[in-house]
């Protein structure tokens, strides 16, 4: 697993959200979660209440739940569907100022629901989240038609909002144009790439944990940006 830049020990909790859905959002915050010995928060869990992404991440990681390291979601709602709109089948209406940081003192990962600028209520979209939290971002980028732009515009959302990227995570089978592209275009530092997995397993996540740590990821300092 390659890296081209490294997570500072001294501020280990960051937001993971990714350009769309199904880019690899949870899998990287497995992988944070096992290399870091992380907490795991996921704020708003909307559909799948049967397997969850605490459910995921808690199976790949090794851990039994209840778990003192995986906190509740503030919010499980029951259909798969945008946040907003889960809200409204299930009668309520998702609450920015009901969200607050897990107390821990260790790392913590959490992890947002699909993109950036999916709805929670009638005004407020996963951005207005982060603001909030004002943790820093990794950004999990995945090569499809348009993934550029929305890699960029992703980007530029974050930065016009003056939230702070740490970093991206491509994941899947390399693109180097594509990514060459993102990199120059955007100025943002890549952290690490997540394979493209046969099978996602304990043992699968926690050698590419382990490849992590001894690349250095979390080794020296950097300035989110």
């Amino acid at each position: 697993m390659s890296n081209s830049s490294t997570i500072p020990p001294t501020a280990q909790q960051f937001f993971v959200t990714g350009i769309s859905t199904e880019v690899g959002k949870t899998v990287c915050s497995a992988l944070l979660v096992k290399a870091l010995e992380a907490d795991y928060w996921k704020p708003v869990q909307s559909g799948d209440l049967h397997l969850t992404d605490t459910m995921k991440v808690a199976h790949w990681t090794g851990t039994s739940l209840p778990s003192p390291r995986f906190h509740p979601e503030t919010y499980r709602l029951t259909e798969p569907l945008s946040p907003h709109a889960s809200a409204a089948l299930d009668g309520i209406r998702i609450e920015l100022d009901r969200f607050q940081l897990p107390a821990t003192g260790r790392p913590l990962i959490v992890e947002g629901a699909g993109g950036l600028l999916v709805p929670l209520n009638e005004k407020d979209t996963v951005l207005d989240l982060m603001e909030r939290l004002q943790l820093p971002v990794i950004l999990v980028s995945r090569n499809y038609l348009g993934s550029i732009n929305h890699t960029l515009l992703s980007i530029a959302q974050l930065r016009q909002r003056g939230i702070p990227l740490a970093g991206l995570v491509f994941s899947g089978n390399p693109v180097p144009a594509s990514e060459a592209v993102i990199e120059q275009l955007s100025g943002a530092r890549v952290l690490f790439r997540i394979p493209e997995f046969s099978a996602l397993s304990l043992p699968a996540i926690a050698d590419a944990a382990e490849g992590l740590r001894k690349a250095g990821i979390f080794a020296s300092s950097i300035n989110p940006i």
